[in-house]
């Protein structure tokens, strides 16, 4: 029996295989298998956002990739994806790049001029902190049987530089300007592809979720930092997962068991306003961290194909190379809203005691939620 013919990469050269396979090969069948790269960026101040990402999808033969900008309730999206054994040593598609400038310190993304839209962006991010693992996300589908998540993830909070041009104008990125954080993870993920239509689905359409996900950085009085994470999901109003630390900038971590929060969502948007999250630190102890939405909208990222997007899913083959784009002027109206989603990269400020800071908030808000003054009738991805 012939054996299929091995692939040998420029990786293969680095003393760090794990299993007895090239680096063209995984050690997981799953199609669902991804790698991704991703960054929220923006001003202090709240007026402008950068977020970008890049998805690897070895088992699908994919690579794709976004970038985008948020500024005022407009929000402006290309995307991209690529054969991925065309170039299989590139981490870039399109328009789009990534170069790693220093090993868990230091990393550049970039998007080039394009046909699509008149933006481009050319940003190194450097952390303040060290970069971070969260718990892993191991999830099951509800009828018990099939893993749907089994994810590990860092991040990492960072100042950025560089220079972004939107429509003609050039803006200067000044790292005391700017903040921001970014984040890589590997495994198998929910929401790849189109969902299998011959795989038992249960039927929950009256379901209640609830989504949030958060690094928040904050300084001391005496310049000394510090984050507090979170990632938790609710299904009616019962937690399914929970991730929490206070990540201290020697590298140590303390677990956060559980959370409890104060947050207020616009009803006719679901977008963050604020409010107050109370984590529970063990053995008595809590931390309260006080939160205001810094910009209007947030990057939604609905136009990078999470929940899919004008018939456009995660991974999904588009052809050898593909590229496309669009301008939204209003991201804050419902119509918008419906079809962007509402999980957004949101801009907050935060407070802990005397320490202040920044940090992004992803939210979901799904079903009626009475603490929140939702109802079902509201409710939308």
């Amino acid at each position: 029996m012939r054996q299929s013919q091995q692939i040998l990469t420029h990786a293969d050269e680095l003393l760090c295989h794990q299993t007895p396979q090239t680096f063209a090969t995984i050690g997981h069948a799953d199609i669902s298998w991804t790698e991704k790269l991703w960054g929220s960026l923006f001003a202090r101040d709240g007026s402008l956002q950068v977020d970008v990402g890049f998805g690897k999808y070895h088992n699908r033969n994919v690579m794709d990739g976004f970038g985008g900008i948020s500024r005022g309730t407009e929000q402006l999206t290309v995307r991209s994806t690529r054969r991925l054994d065309a170039d299989p040593e590139r981490v870039g598609v399109g328009p789009l790049d990534y170069e790693v400038i220093e090993p868990l310190k230091s990393v550049r993304f970039t998007l080039r001029e394009n046909h699509v839209l008149p933006i481009r962006f050319d940003l190194v991010v450097t952390g303040v902190l060290p970069p971070f693992l969260e718990r892993k996300d191991e999830q099951r589908e509800p009828h018990g049987f099939r893993i749907q998540s089994d994810l590990l993830r860092y991040h990492q909070a960072s100042t950025v530089r560089g220079t972004i041009h939107i429509d003609g104008q050039r803006i200067d990125v000044r790292d005391d300007e700017w903040f921001g954080f970014r984040d890589h993870s590997w495994g198998v993920r929910m929401d790849v592809g189109d969902p299998a239509p011959d795989v038992f689905k249960p039927q929950r359409l009256d379901q209640d979720f609830l989504l949030t996900w958060s690094p928040m950085w904050m300084r001391r009085p005496d310049g000394t930092s510090y984050e507090i994470h979170h990632y938790q999901q609710q299904v009616d109003h019962e937690t399914t997962y929970f991730s929490g630390f206070v990540n201290e900038a020697d590298g140590s971590q303390r677990d956060l068991h559980a959370v409890r929060d104060e947050l207020k969502f616009d009803p006719v948007n679901r977008r963050l306003l604020g409010g107050k999250m109370t984590f529970d630190a063990g053995w008595g102890e809590t931390r309260t961290v006080e939160i205001e939405a810094a910009s209007d909208t947030g990057f939604h990222l609905g136009t990078a194909k999470y929940f899919g997007f004008r018939g456009q899913r995660h991974g999904q083959w588009h052809g050898e190379k593909f590229i496309d784009g669009e301008r939204f002027s209003d991201a804050s109206s419902p119509e918008t809203v419906k079809e962007i989603h509402q999980l957004r990269d949101c801009v907050i400020r935060v407070r802990e005691g005397d320490a202040v800071g920044y940090g992004i908030f992803e939210s979901m808000v799904i079903g009626e939620h009475p603490r929140y003054g939702l109802t079902r009738e509201s409710s939308f991805l």
